[in-house]
Order: structure tokens, then C-alpha cells, then sequence
């Protein structure tokens, strides 16, 4: 009596999602690239190239208007992309930022990873390693991506993310200046779901090798040149393989101050169970900035996972997807946010 009630209690405890390897985890309903993430681990492949081939999925096939080429143009009016891959048995890392011309981020991402000593490239001189290192230049702008910058313009560039410039940012396009005298102030965020839909994913085989791997084409109308959370170590992803796996989605500039995937991996390793880890990652931010836009995955080396979002209009529920040796197939998983 007493070992039956002793297995019921441990079962209650159980954080969400049951244990079971290998197991693949990614950001909002991004199906197909779950699916090709979980082929690609079933054909016999690392968790790596599962990674890499389900961010690549995304990126072909523009999930959302915001993974991949021809999405979130900037003012003016040029999509670039960010992305970031990690091995969690070796620590290292590859990637790249205000990436151009260049359709596969995930690919060039894992190519500084793989051909060089560094951990981050940016900008043009990115762009001229990965067409070195043999990817295709392609022009990343589409009619869509064309269509909303024009709209954007026409709209007086509402919305942007200035302030303290001149002329007034919220009733007119640039350029702008500095205003002659600066005070701290501090405009509303633009909480638009569909514009920080990166995808972050998570992947462990049965030998407890773990990979994680983001990729986005950022915000739409942001300054050229910036750079959210999702190349960055520690705030888009983070992974270790004694540990766990994270990655985030959502309002980059705010989220990458507070190394959110990071912070869940360590509570993780700790032995804090993966949803009460994300929640917390989701907490430390939401002390500070209470309408935030963000959500995050984790999953441990036993194939517990869980997720957590800051609860803003348009974000109540954040959608995941999940693959396991359980389900063997993509599952649609949600998570009420608080």
C-alpha cells in the first residue's frame, strides 16, 4: 500500500510532458519542421542536422512571414536574417546576424560553427563568408516583403521603434535627429504576434546528445542594422548536454537582456523541472517589463519538457510542437500564459 502510494505521488510531481527519447521541441505550430527535425533523427542523423534541417524548413518555407527570406522588411525596406545553432556536447556555437542575400541562415550559421573559430558573424562581411563557403546569394525581398514596406511608408512609418529623435517618430518618417535635450522616456511596445515568431528548437537523442537552433528575419520595420536575441548564446537558445535545452520567441530587445535560455538551462541543471524552469526565465523578465511579449521551451536531458509565455493581448496561449519516441509523429502542445 504504501510503494502504491509513493508511485502515485512521484507521478503527480511529473512536470509536463512524459519522459521519452529522442525527442524534438520547437517554437509556435511549426509543423513541417518539426517533422523534417524528427526525420532527420530517425534516419540516423545527429541532433544537429536535425536542427539545422528543421530551422531549414522554416526558413524555405517562410513560417509565418517571419522565419526565412521575403518577411519583415526594415525601414528600408531589406529583409535580413539572424540565426544561431548549438552543440550542447561541445559548447560551440555558430552564428549570424543582419545576414543578406543568403537564404539559408541556419546553414551559414552552422558553417561558422564548423569552418572557423568564432561564434558570431554579421552583416555584409557575413554574407561574403557564406557565399565563400559556397551558399547561393539570392535576393531576399519578395512582393509580399516589398508590398508591406510600401504600406509602412504610406502610413507615415508607423509603427518604428525611435525615440528621443526628431521629427516626432509617432506621426512621421525619418530621418531623424537627436533631440536637443534627451529625458528618459519610455514608449509602448508594438506586441504584434505576428512579428517575433523566430523559430527556436530543441533536439536530444537516445545517447543524451542535445542541439538547439534558432532562426528569424526578425522585426518588421526594425532600425537597420539591429539584432534581437536569436543569435545570441543565452538568450535565443542555449544548450548543454549534461543539462538541457531552451530557446525563446518573442521581443528580442527586451528578452536578450536577461539571457532567459540560459537561465533555464542552469535551473534545469539544478533540478528544477523544464516548465517551472521556463516559467521562471518568463518571470525574471516579466519584473520588469510586465507587457513584454515572449514565451520559451525547455526540455532536460530526460525528455521532460515544458513552455511559458507572458500574457499580453493577442498572446493567452502559446503553441508548441513536440515529437517523441511516444508520439512518433509532430504534436500540437499549448501552455496558458500567465
Amino acid at each position: 500500500m504504501f510503494t502504491f502510494l509513493l508511485i502515485c505521488t512521484l507521478t503527480s510531481l511529473l512536470p509536463l510532458g512524459h519522459a521519452s527519447l529522442p525527442l524534438v521541441i520547437n517554437t509556435w505550430p511549426f509543423k513541417n519542421a518539426t517533422a523534417a527535425a524528427w526525420s532527420a533523427l530517425q534516419s540516423g542523423g545527429s541532433v544537429l542536422d536535425a536542427v539545422e534541417r528543421g530551422c531549414a524548413r522554416c526558413e524555405m518555407e517562410q513560417c509565418d512571414g517571419s522565419v526565412g527570406y521575403g518577411g519583415s522588411p526594415d525601414e528600408s525596406g531589406e529583409t535580413t536574417l539572424d540565426a544561431l545553432i548549438m552543440n550542447g556536447d561541445t559548447m560551440e556555437v555558430g552564428a549570424v546576424a543582419d545576414l543578406r542575400r543568403i537564404k539559408n541562415a541556419i546553414g551559414v550559421a552552422r558553417a561558422v560553427m564548423e569552418h572557423t573559430e568564432h561564434t558570431l558573424l554579421v552583416g555584409e562581411s557575413a554574407s561574403v563568408f557564406a557565399e565563400n563557403m559556397g551558399f547561393i546569394a539570392e535576393d531576399l525581398t519578395t512582393n509580399k516583403s516589398v508590398n508591406i514596406f510600401l504600406e509602412w511608408l504610406k502610413g507615415s512609418c508607423q509603427p518604428n521603434y525611435r525615440k528621443n529623435v526628431s521629427p516626432d517618430p509617432s506621426k512621421s518618417c525619418g530621418p531623424y535627429r537627436p533631440k536637443a535635450t534627451w529625458k528618459q522616456s519610455k514608449r509602448a511596445r508594438h506586441a504584434n504576434i505576428h512579428a517575433h515568431d523566430t523559430i527556436g528548437m530543441i533536439a536530444l537523442d537516445r545517447d543524451g546528445h542535445a542541439a538547439a537552433g534558432t532562426s528569424t528575419n526578425g522585426l518588421t520595420h526594425k532600425v537597420p542594422g539591429r539584432v534581437g536575441d536569436s543569435p545570441i548564446v543565452g538568450a535565443g537558445a542555449y544548450v548543454d548536454s549534461l543539462a538541457g535545452g531552451a530557446a525563446a520567441t518573442g521581443d528580442g530587445d527586451v528578452m536578450m537582456r536577461f539571457l532567459p535560455s540560459y537561465l533555464a538551462v542552469e535551473l534545469m541543471r539544478a533540478g528544477v523541472d523544464p516548465s517551472a524552469a521556463c516559467k521562471s526565465a518568463i518571470s525574471r523578465i516579466k519584473r520588469h517589463y510586465s507587457e513584454f511579449f515572449g514565451a520559451i521551451i525547455c526540455a532536460n536531458t530526460t525528455g521532460h519538457y515544458g513552455a511559458a509565455c507572458n500574457k499580453v493581448p493577442g498572446l493567452t496561449k502559446f503553441h508548441f510542437m513536440v515529437a517523441n519516441s511516444k508520439t512518433n509523429t509532430p504534436v500540437l502542445k499549448s501552455v496558458d500564459c500567465f
